[in-house]
């Protein structure tokens, strides 16, 4: 893993395309998972699959 989800998603919450407390909400999601590095890649990782295993499978940005 190369951390491409985790950069982006980051970058999008810097730049204001996600709010605080969205971000607080999936680093207690990820850390309930044992992942709570992962909770900037969880602005794109929206499937309960990619979540659980870490893993992007699908990338869709939305508006």
């Amino acid at each position: 893993d190369s951390g491409k989800s985790t950069t982006t998603g980051h970058l999008i919450y810097k730049c204001g395309g996600i709010d605080q407390r969205t971000i607080e909400k999936f680093e207690k999601e990820a850390e309930e998972l044992g992942k709570k590095s992962f909770k900037y890649a969880w602005v794109l990782d929206k499937l309960k699959a990619e979540r659980e295993r870490g893993i992007t499978i699908d990338i869709a940005l939305w508006k």
